[in-house]
């Protein structure tokens, strides 16, 4: 079993994803329909997904828990909500009460984006925050790695939650540095809460150039830090295709697990994400 747990569809006579802007961006200016990651995800046997949010819009998660139900490979929806609004509760049962509210597994906001550093430990935040933990939903991290602080300190703050970063916090694999990256995933390791996603490496990585050994630093990081039971394998489709495709991503991080075992294998494509997210397969 194969469960991608980490992409995104968008129609854009929908709705306009404002964050495709410039020509290096321009091959995602069109509509990536959940038929075509279908199509893709049975050519090469991924059993289930987790389709993430993309924009920060309270229509658009809704959308995705509808697109669920009606789909045999989506198991899990990474939505989003604001997380600063003082009905934050409320409006988390509204969205599990909706059509395909029991595929909501998680919550997401493109903390990336914030300005201040510190956004995740705000005290609104933190209400939020809260709040996803009590509905028993998990919140995934969108961060770069100056915000890696802030968020070693949230999921310290809030135990109760689990925390799963995506694409690796970001790492600078394009320069080639590690550090501080890795000394702040490692922190963030450290807290039992946490989770991270194999995903995003090769978009952080010179699109025209990179290669498997790139990679290999910033994967044996995480492995080392987190373990296999704690890390996830995600495509992170189609904003991939800038670097690489379906198949490709696939294929590299099977190259970069390749010296772990069956049964560790198990956990990084499928066990973790099903764990985490609570999926029924």
């Amino acid at each position: 079993m194969i469960v991608d747990a980490h992409h995104h569809v968008w129609d854009l006579s929908v709705r306009d994803q404002d964050w495709i802007t410039g020509p290096e961006l321009a091959p995602l200016r069109r509509d990536f329909p959940l038929r075509e990651l279908e199509a893709a995800a049975r050519f090469v046997g991924v059993t289930a997904t987790v389709l993430v949010q993309t924009i920060t819009v309270p229509e658009e998660t809704p959308e995705f828990l509808a697109l669920a139900a009606g789909s045999d490979v989506v198991a899990g929806v990474v939505g989003w909500t604001d997380l600063t609004a003082p009905d934050v509760a409320e409006n988390l049962a509204k969205l599990r009460e909706g059509p395909g509210g029991e595929h909501l597994v998680g919550i997401r906001h493109q903390v990336q984006g914030e300005p201040d550093p510190s956004w995740l430990v705000r005290p609104d935040v933190l209400r939020g925050l809260t709040a996803v933990a009590d509905s028993g939903l998990v919140y995934d991290l969108l961060v770069k790695p100056y915000q890696l602080p802030a968020a070693v300190e949230v999921a310290g703050r809030l135990p109760g939650l689990t925390f799963v970063l995506d694409h690796l916090g970001k790492p600078p694999i394009a320069s080639g540095e590690l550090e501080p990256w890795a000394g702040e995933v490692r922190r963030l390791a450290a807290l039992p809460n946490t989770v991270c996603k194999l995903s995003g490496l090769v978009t952080e990585a010179d699109w025209n150039s990179w290669s498997v050994a790139d990679l290999v630093p910033y994967a044996d990081t995480v492995l080392d830090a987190f373990g296999p039971r704690r890390l996830m394998y995600g495509s992170d489709w189609p904003v991939c295709q800038l670097a690489s495709d379906y198949v490709e991503v696939i294929d590299v991080v099977e190259c970069l697990v390749s010296r772990l075992g069956p049964a560790e294998h198990r956990e990084v494509f499928a066990g973790t994400a099903v764990r985490t997210y609570g999926l029924r397969i």
